[in-house]
């Protein structure tokens, strides 16, 4: 009789951790849930997908509509488009440098640019082979003369993009691979 009481109280027990056990379980899962909820949407309030930014720009009332939708909306994703082939400009003969070659990258936020870029590329091109053609080796072989340039060559680009669809939007050029020899 005493051995089967003693059976009953070690069953009892194991009976009892077990449930323990997966009240813990229970326990662990619903903290975790709770957790990633609360992650959630704090990560949702401060990349301004819920609250904040559509009350602070409401209760601000200074900015008109227009300027309001352009502070809020997202900026795109810059969108690049290499203008290829390389371009290769000859120097002249007092120069030690004999030619040039660039390759480089416009960008743009507005996919309608690119599409515009691909468009009126020949007269891009012809652009930037007469500006590329009249430039000095000596300053090129500096940092603040290849800073120039790329300045220039947007300047360039923006300029045909505006004479010929009206609009510019080219954001930047970047130099992707820049030889003199």
């Amino acid at each position: 009789m005493a051995k089967e009481e003693l059976d009953l109280d070690v069953e009892e027990g194991a009976v009892k951790k077990e449930q323990s056990g997966k009240m813990i379980l229970v326990l662990v899962a619903v903290l975790v849930v709770v957790l990633l909820g609360g992650a959630t949407v704090a990560t949702l309030y401060f990349t301004g997908v819920i609250g904040g930014k559509e009350e602070v720009a409401s209760a601000e009332g200074d900015e008109s509509g227009e300027e309001q939708a352009e502070a809020e909306a997202p900026k795109q994703p810059q969108v690049y488009h290499p203008l290829d082939p390389a371009f290769v400009v000859n120097f002249g003969e007092d120069s030690d440098v004999r030619f040039m070659q660039i390759k480089l990258q416009v960008a743009a936020r507005d996919p309608v640019v690119i599409d515009r870029i691909r468009e009126h590329t020949p007269a891009i091109r012809n652009n930037l082979v007469m500006l590329y053609s009249n430039q000095d080796p000596a300053t090129l072989n500096t940092r603040e003369g290849k800073e120039t340039l790329r300045a220039q060559t947007l300047e360039e680009v923006q300029k045909v993009l505006e004479e010929q669809t009206g609009e510019g939007g080219v954001e930047n050029v970047y130099f992707t691979s820049f030889v003199m020899q």
